[in-house]
Parts: structure tokens; sequence; C-alpha cells
């Protein structure tokens, strides 16, 4: 109906959406976006007295799993600088509000030379992480999944209100920040052929030489009347290519699953994800999610009855109450 349309996504996970719209959906024409980077820009600079405008960014990776490094306009780089003032517990650094604040290991980011995105504390700091998650599994507040879910009850209520003149506290909770600055800047650059810097998700076209070309990454960009131009990072050091290589590679094998219906290749990239320890626990939780949302998932129909009838059910019970009430 819009052949000239262009898409703007940034429902999650953004990035696996954006791929598979143009590898499946044969739509060129989409970018993805994220608030991530947004919310680094407009706080970092200000922790070494800088402003946007005195620093020149560059992000590359994926979505939720980014890294950059940055220069002042004279071409000094103050990467270091800003990973210095990440450790002055006065200064905000704009870590989502959704994301714990448990702080990188300090000698492993100056290793690296390079600021790895709010999420990435799941990878780097696994242990902790998880303990969290756990105790705020025992407590009342609940995990992120509960806490979100009140947030917007509470959010849908005030919207009631046709008087509603002001931002709901409520709103800070959710961790969305900024995503209407992100896609109203892409849209304006588009239209006005601007050729802005925004960091989004797009072809890879060289950009990370670590990673096919035809893949989608999240990279800085200039974003004009053709889309996005992404700007050339270069290849990252050792460890960050290892990562960014398996994380790809999960990417694309749960995009497969989910157009195919093919259980073995979501088993594959249940065992590809670096969060799963493989295993009967691996494949358990994935027979229990599969069950849990067998009315979004008609692709793998045949697989569901077959572990329905194999006696599999949802064995927690914060999860099963949610799942008998329907939601």
């Amino acid at each position: 109906l819009c052949p000239n349309a262009w898409l703007i996504n940034f429902t999650n996970p953004s990035g696996m959406v954006t791929e598979a719209i143009m590898k499946y959906g044969h739509w060129d024409k989409v970018i993805g976006l994220c608030n991530v980077p947004i919310g680094a820009m407009m706080k970092e600079p200000e922790t070494i007295d800088k402003t946007l405008d005195e620093l020149i960014y560059k992000f590359a990776g994926l979505n939720h799993f980014h890294w950059h490094r940055v220069w002042d306009n004279e071409g000094n780089e103050v990467t270091k600088d800003l990973i210095e003032a990440m450790y002055d517990p006065k200064k905000d650094s704009g870590i989502p509000a959704n994301i714990f604040d448990m702080p990188f290991m300090k000698e492993q980011l100056l290793e690296m030379n390079m600021i790895p995105c709010g999420y990435h504390r799941y990878y780097y700091r696994q242990e902790e992480m998880l303990n969290h998650m756990l105790e705020e599994y025992a407590s009342e507040e609940g995990v992120r999944a509960q806490q979100v879910k009140a947030t917007e009850a509470a959010l849908f209520e005030l919207y009631k209100d046709p008087n509603l003149n002001y931002k709901p506290e409520e709103l800070a909770k959710r961790g969305g920040a900024h995503y209407s600055d992100a896609a109203c800047d892409t849209i304006a650059s588009i239209y006005a052929n601007k050729n802005t810097h925004i960091v989004v998700t797009t072809r890879n076209n060289g950009a990370i030489p670590d990673l096919p070309e035809d893949v989608a990454v999240e990279v800085s960009s200039f974003i004009g009347a053709t889309g996005a131009k992404p700007i050339a990072f270069g290849k990252l050091p050792t460890a960050e290519r290892g990562w960014l290589q398996i994380m790809k590679a999960m990417e694309q094998v749960t995009e497969e699953a989910a157009v195919t219906g093919d259980y073995g290749k979501l088993m594959t990239a249940f065992y590809l994800n670096p969060q799963i320890p493989s295993g009967a626990t691996a494949k358990r939780v994935m027979d229990e999610l599969l069950v849990a949302h067998e009315k979004y998932l008609p692709q793998f129909a045949e697989d569901i009855a077959r572990l329905k009838a194999e006696g599999v059910t949802i064995k927690d019970d914060v999860a099963r109450e949610l799942y008998e009430k329907g939601l």
C-alpha cells in the first residue's frame, strides 16, 4: 500500500525485529531505534565537563550489545576520561532506569578502551546481576516483568484522564526515556535529508568488518533521504569480536527458528545465548515457554502439542498464575 514508506521500529528485540523485516520481509526501508545510545550521549559529556557538541561519538555492535568510543573536536580520544568518570559516585553516566547499576570491572574497560552499553552488565557481571534478580524474585516488589506490569497499570489509569497535562513520575520507571527524540529525529532527518548523526540499527555494509555485510548492526550513522549511511567503526578487539559474533549468530538462529518453526533450531538458539547454560534445564525452560505462549506461536503447534502430551507444564508459580489469567 505504501511502497515508498519507511518503517521506524523500536519494538523489542529491536535489532532482531529490524533484521527479520529486512531479510524475511524483503523491506530495506527500515531503521531500528533504541534509547540507550541517546541516554549515554545526553549524560556522559557532562561527566567530563563537556557538551555533546564538543564530542564525537562512534558506536558499534548490536542492539542492547554495543560499545562506543569518544573523541573531542580536536581529535583527542577521551574514552578513558569517560571511563574514569563512570566511577565517580557524584556523576550520572546515563544508565537506563531498568538496569540495576552494578559497576563494570574498571580494569576490563580500560583494557578494551571502549564503553559497553548498560546491558553488558548481564554478561560481564552475570553472577551479580543474577543474584540481584533472584533477590527481586523473593521480594514483594517482584521481578522486572512484574514491576513493569504494575507501572503500566498505573500509567494507563492516569492516561484515562483527558486533562492529564504533565509527565507522570511512573514513566521514568519504565526505562524507555528519549524514544520519542530518537523517532522524531530519525523521521525529520529522512524527510529533510539532514544527514544527522544518529545511532540506529541498519544493514552493516562493512561498518563492522567482523560481521557479514548483510546483517543488521547498531552503529553510528548519518540519516538522510536514502536512509542510514553507517559510519565505519573498524575491527573490534579480540574479546569483543568474539562476543559480537556469537551474539549475532544467536540472533540469526533465533530469527530462523521464528520463521521456520524448527524446534531443533530454537534449541540451538537457546544454547548459543551466553546467558543460558546448555543442558536439560535450558530445554525445560524453552519447553515451558513454548507451552506458555502457545497462542502466539502457531508455527510450533505440533511441537507444543507433543510437549503437552508429554506432561510439560508451567512449573513456576508466578508464570503459571499469569498464564491462567491469559496474561
